[in-house]
C-alpha cells in the first residue's frame, strides 16, 4: 500500500509523457523511473500485441486499430478479475491500479489525436511513424472535435481507479478480517 501511494504521488509529478527527459536526482526517483519503465513497456507490448492479433486474423481496420487499446485495458483488468475470483484482494487492487495507469496513458494518447493521422516516431512506442490510433478512431466515429472531453473523462476515470485502489488497499490492510 505504501509503495503504491508513493508511486501515485510520484506518477502525478513525473508522468512519462508530460515532460521532457530530465536528470534523475535521487534514489526514489530512480527506483520510480525503473518501475514506471517496466509498466509502460509491458503495456506498450500488450497494446501492440492487440494490433498483432488482427494482423494474424482477418479483422476490419477499425477493429485492428481498436484492439491495441482494448488489449492494453483488458490485460490489467483480466489480472484484477482473476485474482478477485481467487479471493486475493490485494492483487485485485494492484490490477485496478495498473488499469488506471494504462487509462491515463491512453488519455494522453487520445489528447494528441488532433495533431494528425500520423503519429511521429518520437511519440511512438515502436519508434517509427505510424497511424495515430485515436485520430483514426475519433475521425471514423465523427467525434474528433470532442477529443479533449473524451480524453479528460478517460483521465478522470484513470485517477479515480488509482486513488480508489490505494484507498481500498489501506482499508484492506487495516481491516479486522486479517
Amino acid at each position: 500500500m505504501v509503495l503504491f501511494t508513493l508511486f501515485l504521488l510520484l506518477y502525478i509529478e513525473f508522468k512519462p509523457y508530460a515532460s521532457a527527459p530530465h536528470q534523475i536526482t535521487g534514489i526514489t526517483e530512480f527506483l520510480f523511473s525503473i518501475y514506471q519503465f517496466i509498466i509502460t513497456q509491458t503495456l506498450g507490448i500488450v497494446h501492440e500485441g492487440g494490433h498483432g492479433v488482427c494482423y494474424i486474423l482477418p479483422c476490419p481496420q477499425f477493429m485492428m486499430v481498436s484492439m491495441g487499446t482494448l488489449f492494453q485495458w483488458l490485460f490489467p483488468l483480466g489480472i484484477a478479475y482473476y485474482y478477485k475470483r481467487k479471493g486475493n484482494t490485494t492483487v485485485f487492487l494492484i490490477g485496478l491500479f495498473i488499469l488506471g495507469i494504462s487509462m491515463d496513458h491512453t488519455a494522453w494518447y487520445m489528447s494528441t489525436a488532433h495533431e494528425g493521422a500520423i503519429l511521429p516516431a518520437h511519440k511512438s512506442f515502436l519508434g517509427v511513424d505510424a497511424l495515430h490510433d485515436f485520430h483514426y478512431i475519433f475521425s471514423t466515429l465523427g467525434v474528433l472535435a470532442y477529443e479533449s472531453f473524451i480524453s479528460g473523462l478517460t483521465r478522470l476515470i484513470a485517477y479515480l481507479l488509482m486513488i480508489g485502489s490505494v484507498i481500498s488497499m489501506f482499508f484492506n490492510a487495516f481491516s479486522n478480517r486479517h
